[in-house]
């Protein structure tokens, strides 16, 4: 058990049926009435942001989450199948635990946050950049670098992403796993 003294950002929390983490907070002493404390809670599962007021000293169960390091390897009928980088248990999850997985690739280095006591697998958690090359795209032009019109191009995972003019077929580009855009072109 934790009270609203215990609060800080990034704090999981059991509020009304599901889990929640704490993304901000304020203690608030009004001149008159008791002490509260706003909050603003992000959903774990659905990722739906609420506002929420606790009075100050309410006591709120704390949930237990840990991060464990996961490898992809492949998917298949059961759903995308990961292993634990040092324990080598493997476990298949379904599509929706993952946001964004068009960025997936064999092979890449995730973690996995898990409800530590009931050990149920809450999301997956991909790297902030991938790098991945690029499978079909309109042919660049020369000299197309002065403006920041895009192009549709396709990439190695099959998903579709906006990129400059400049980059061709079998350019390595670097994306960014949150929205899906274009950072820049990579080294190889």
């Amino acid at each position: 058990m934790a009270s609203t003294a215990d609060f800080k950002n990034g704090m999981c929390i059991e509020f009304k049926e599901g889990l929640y983490t704490i993304i901000q907070f304020q203690h608030v002493k009004p001149g008159k009435g008791p002490a509260f404390v706003r909050t603003k809670l992000k959903n774990v599962t659905t990722g739906k942001v609420i506002d929420n007021t606790f009075t100050s000293g309410v006591k709120v169960n704390e949930a237990r989450i840990e991060r464990r390091p996961y490898q992809f390897l492949y998917k298949d009928d059961l759903g995308y199948n990961f292993m634990h980088s040092e324990t080598f248990e493997q476990m298949p999850l379904a599509e929706s635990l993952i946001s964004n997985y068009q960025f997936l690739q064999e092979g890449a280095s995730v973690e996995i946050v898990v409800h530590a006591d009931t050990e149920t697998p809450l999301f997956v958690d991909l790297p902030q950049h991938i790098i991945a090359t690029i499978t079909y795209t309109e042919p660049g032009l020369k000299g197309d670098t002065a403006t920041n019109t895009l192009k549709p191009a396709t990439i190695e995972t099959g998903a579709n992403v906006m990129v400059p003019l400049f980059i061709n077929e079998g350019d390595a580009i670097k994306i960014d796993t949150r929205d899906g855009s274009y950072v820049e072109r990579a080294k190889v």
